[in-house]
């Protein structure tokens, strides 16, 4: 079965009307709607739009058949909708009931292409009511038109102002001689000018403008009295940056001076006292900036702020700024030579096999010696003799006086031919090390960041990016979390970035989780102030995010501004100020791994070499005194252990 939108509405219609109790009040005088329909009807032919319907809130006080033959002369050509909630005694029944009937009709705002709604009543406390609730469930949003129509005077709606200043909405008053005066509240306005009269209707003077202002104005596109708003801010390199003057500076303050200068406000900068941008708290509260602007602490906050579908709970997004996504931020390391370079050329496992064939020659030179032994030597000294043979060809000292028998030249031409590729090998690369040196990037993805014990990740606190992760269950942002509880995660706030910056290239044991830009911005100034690439980006990014600037819930200035912002974008001028900020972010942004170097070598770089020949002499030493110990052994019947090696 298909149903059409108006039909849709019909039905839910007569479902809330005959839901609702029906108490009608004594028509002591002519219904409101009635008299005031004409003027309605002439407000609306300017001012309703194509495609719109109709939301009506009555108060029980209209009649069903004014009602309909009223609404039917508005031209609403996409339907319209009826809800009554009748007057009581008690405000507290009467509240209830228009929280649900507001909720009702939110509903259909959201299935409708444009809406305005009307609230017709003579009862102040209906029409406080009826807006507080509109406000309160989300009825209205700046493209949702209001218009409340009443014969109460002006003086006794002033408890309205903060209301219908901020919405986009207008006052219908029908006076005793049946005049409509059509009233507009400019939001941030004196006291004496809160209320201006935009127009009059009358039967015999029709329709009359009083202003420039047309119906329903764009009031919060230009503010007309230049108010002074709060704006929460914290630095945040590149976009927001304090410059230890307590004055903020940026591409994302540029824009907000061109917004203010635009729309006509000042402003004034308030920081968040835990210094972050905001996250929901267990109980439900939020904190940073994202916390001020929810509780209308602050009107604006200037971010930037990646958005959220659970920050959409607490404050409204402008139009996009920006995109940025976050990459691994570590300290290159020194191009510096390693003095136990010379063992680098092999790995462990190849010396370790080198040593092992040494082992393996003397035990085949023992066996065959026993077998084919030769018969001017004694057993000890054949195998002692071929196994010195075999570590003067190591070490590419003279071989001269090889074997005799076979078996002695066939194990030393292949050991020869080992050692011939082992050495030119050696040699080749020991050359390479010492003259291209390699400077190590070691963290190009999160999972070469996760899988190394050593190293510790510092995130930047209360970020969207940092409450996704915390958020995850599983994978390896889970990962990340855990590596908490050994240590392995610091988290740190925004003013604490170039002090951790400066760590990192010191220890290449951290790496910084930050945004794209941000770290730019950081290689740029420390390439500013030092003339070097410290830091390196890691290929790999990750976690997207769209960035903007926030408002208070179902603010009209969030749309204005959104307005104005589209037009910076659009026009590259945001990009113009970060590259400004970025003139020496290419130096550093793909530094070399390798480089070629000329200088000559110092002690520093070669003390391992002389290590190993000072610990050589000590273990010739040792054997000495062994052989000395051996000779004293074998020579009892002397008092010098001396004597026999001199005789």
């Amino acid at each position: 079965m298909i149903v059409d939108f108006k039909s849709l509405q019909l039905l839910l219609t007569v479902t809330v009307t005959v839901t609702l109790a029906k108490i009608y009040l004594p028509h002591s005088l002519e219904e409101t709607l009635r008299v005031a329909g004409a003027g309605v009807a002439a407000v609306a032919a300017r001012a309703l739009r194509p495609q719109c319907s109709i939301i009506l809130f009555i108060d029980g006080s209209t009649s069903a058949t004014t009602v309909f033959s009223e609404l039917e002369g508005l031209g609403a050509s996409w339907g319209f909708t009826v809800f009554e909630v009748t007057a009581e005694s008690n405000s507290a029944n009467q509240e209830a009931r228009l929280s649900r009937v507001v909720a009702q009709a939110r509903q259909l705002r959201q299935m409708s292409w444009c809406v305005t709604v009307m609230v017709v009543s003579d009862d102040s406390t209906f029409l406080a009511a009826s807006v507080k609730w509109a406000l309160k469930g989300r009825l209205l949003l700046w493209s949702t038109r209001f218009l409340a129509i009443t014969r109460r005077p002006l003086s006794d709606l002033s408890h309205l102002y903060t209301s219908f200043s901020m919405m986009n909405a207008m006052l219908l008053i029908l006076d005793a001689s049946s005049w409509c005066s059509v009233y507009v509240h400019l939001p941030y306005s004196p006291m004496e000018t809160q209320v201006v009269q935009v127009a009059s209707w009358s039967p015999h003077h029709n329709l009359t403008f009083h202003t420039h202002l047309q119906l329903f104005p764009e009031k919060f596109s230009r503010l007309k009295y230049g108010p002074l708003l709060v704006v929460a801010a914290e630095e945040f390199p590149p976009h927001v940056v304090n410059d230890n003057t307590k004055i903020f500076k940026g591409p994302l303050v540029n824009l907000l001076n061109l917004l203010a200068h635009s729309v006509n406000f000042t402003f004034k900068f308030s920081r968040p006292p835990d210094g972050a941008w905001g996250l929901k708290r267990p109980d439900g509260s939020w904190s940073g900036m994202i916390g001020m602007v929810g509780r209308q602490e602050a009107d604006l906050g200037l971010g930037p702020f990646g958005i959220s579908s659970i920050r959409a709970e607490m404050v409204d997004f402008t139009r996009l700024i920006l995109v940025d996504y976050i990459r691994i931020m570590g300290g290159r390391g020194r191009s510096e030579v390693d003095p136990w370079g010379f063992l680098l050329p092999l790995q462990p496992l190849v010396w370790t096999f080198l040593l092992a064939t040494l082992l393996m020659l003397l035990g085949t030179s023992f066996v065959l010696s026993l077998y084919f032994p030769r018969r001017d030597t004694s057993l000890a000294s054949q195998v002692t003799t071929n196994f010195g043979l075999y570590i003067r060809v190591l070490l590419q000292q003279d071989t001269r006086g090889g074997g005799k028998h076979w078996w002695e030249r066939l194990v030393l031409g292949g050991w020869l031919v080992m050692v011939l590729v082992l050495s030119r090998t050696y040699a080749g690369m020991l050359t390479s090390i010492l003259a291209v040196r390699y400077i190590p990037q070691p963290y190009q993805t999160l999972r070469d960041l996760v899988d190394d014990s050593r190293a510790t990740m510092v995130f930047e606190a209360g970020t969207i990016s940092m409450q996704y992760i915390q958020s995850v269950q599983s994978g390896i942002f889970r990962e990340v979390m855990d590596s908490q509880k050994v240590g392995r995660l610091m988290l740190v706030t925004t003013a604490e970035y170039l002090k951790v910056a400066d760590t990192i290239a010191k220890k290449g044991s951290q790496a910084l989780i930050v945004e794209d830009l941000t770290s730019k911005v950081i290689m740029t100034e420390h390439f500013s102030l030092t003339g070097q690439c410290d830091f390196y980006q890691s290929r790999e990014v990750f976690l997207p995010a769209f960035f903007c600037m926030i408002g208070q819930k179902e603010s009209p200035l969030v749309p204005a501004l959104s307005n104005r912002i589209k037009l910076v974008t659009e026009a590259g001028l945001y990009d113009y100020w970060m590259k400004q900020l970025s003139i020496n972010s290419t130096r550093c942004e793909r530094p070399p791994t390798r480089i070629t170097v000329k200088t000559t070598l110092s002690l520093a770089n070669l003390w391992g070499m002389f290590t190993v020949l000072a610990g050589g002499l000590m273990l010739g030493l040792v054997v000495l005194v062994l052989e000395v110990f051996t000779a004293c052994l074998h020579h009892t019947r002397n008092t010098s252990c001396l004597v026999p090696l001199s005789s």
